[in-house]
């Protein structure tokens, strides 16, 4: 488990970060960032912009998005209304300390975070915003995580991102993304996203010999289940083996734990003795395998 928890936190489900935005804009499919305040954005993210120490502070998606909070889509805010993309600065304002959403009330009514006021704010990227605060939406703890402007521009250096002819301007909230991973947080936002594949599952056809092998597979099995075994039976299905499956090792194990017969016993110790000499890449599996028996063989001793 510890090996385990180690490999999920390198993942970018846990680390988020531009390297999972970037991942997300390589692969070209439906997938979702989380954001510091818990809103999750959804859909094909196309680009970002990224400061100097890496960090994500703008992000574009094209074509459908949807917005969610905990895996739920915010009401009005599903891929209808957003069906051509969404784009949105990150991050903290310029020469104030305190992120959007960690401020109180004292805070936004300093800098205009009201419904029906006008702002203008610079974000310490460089970002600039500009526009008419229609209205915001706050996550379960009071915090902002979306506000909706009117009559918006965004600028970055010399470059326009956002202009008020493209309608509302909906800037999610969030000092930094947290989590990306791919499809949708709310599997019902993209109707179409988890449609059965049309390619069919290749299933393997077995030949005559490779059923007539699991059934001798069965039958042993069947032995080590009830108790009862048949050490003739063993030894004929050991010269079957010998002579229709010359490269089976497996199944010599099975017997050689079950079998009462110490010659049959030896005999295979032999025979895996060779296979090992024939077949180098089987010495490991053969090798841990017997010493599994000589294990279980003295506990039960």
């Amino acid at each position: 488990m510890e090996v385990l928890e180690e490999f999920s936190n390198s993942l970018s489900l846990r680390k988020g970060g531009s390297k999972g935005l970037f991942k997300l804009i390589g692969s070209n499919m439906v997938g979702t960032i989380e954001l510091s305040t818990g809103l999750q954005v959804s859909g094909k993210f196309s680009s970002s912009i990224t400061n100097e120490d890496n960090e994500i502070v703008f992000f574009k998606t094209e074509g459908p998005t949807a917005l969610a909070y905990r895996e739920k889509e915010l009401i009005g805010h599903g891929v209808n209304y957003h069906s051509t993309g969404l784009s949105s600065p990150l991050g903290k304002l310029k020469n104030v300390n305190l992120a959007i959403e960690d401020m109180g009330p004292v805070d936004l009514k300093a800098y205009n975070f009201y419904d029906g006021k006008l702002l203008s704010f610079e974000f310490e990227s460089g970002i600039k915003v500009e526009g008419l605060n229609v209205t915001g939406i706050r996550n379960i703890q009071g915090k902002l995580m979306l506000i909706q402007l009117k009559d918006c521009t965004v600028t970055y250096k010399d470059e326009t991102l956002f202009l008020p002819e493209y309608g509302s301007f909906d800037m999610v909230i969030g000092e930094e993304i947290v989590s990306a991973f791919a499809g949708a947080a709310d599997c019902h936002s993209f109707p179409n996203l988890y449609e059965v594949s049309p390619t069919k599952t290749v299933k393997q056809i077995k030949t005559e010999a490779i059923k007539q092998l699991e059934n001798h597979y069965s039958l042993v099995r069947k032995m080590r289940n009830s108790g009862i075994i048949d050490d003739n039976f063993l030894a004929e299905l050991f010269n079957i083996l010998n002579s229709e499956y010359p490269k089976e090792w497996l199944l010599y194990l099975e017997v050689l734990e079950i079998t009462n017969d110490v010659n049959l016993a030896d005999t295979i110790h032999s025979h895996l003795a060779k296979l090992i000499e024939q077949y180098p890449e089987l010495n490991t599996l053969i090798s841990e395998g017997l010493q599994l028996i000589k294990k279980l063989s003295s506990i039960v001793n």
